[in-house]
């Protein structure tokens, strides 16, 4: 990021602009310069995707170990 004011998109946007960096590099048509600039874009777009994914899952994951923490504290005091 250029500057301190510049945020990260959102899963959804850097998801299709990812697919249209790929659309643009498999079409061909674009010198050198332009195809290794679509692909740093692609690589930083890849990032920012992963990055979210992993925070879901990470979520899914505290969620899912709270959900059996409660189950297993709940059986302990029906004995």
């Amino acid at each position: 990021m250029a500057s301190g004011t510049e945020t990260a998109p959102g899963y959804e946007q850097a998801r299709d602009e990812l697919i249209e960096v790929v659309r643009r590099l498999e079409a061909g048509g674009t010198t050198l310069e332009e195809s290794l600039a679509l692909w740093e874009r692609g690589e930083e777009l890849a990032k920012v995707c992963r990055n979210w994914l992993e925070g879901a899952r990470a979520r899914l994951d505290a969620s899912l170990a709270a959900g059996r923490a409660e189950e297993d504290g709940e059986g302990d005091g029906a004995e």
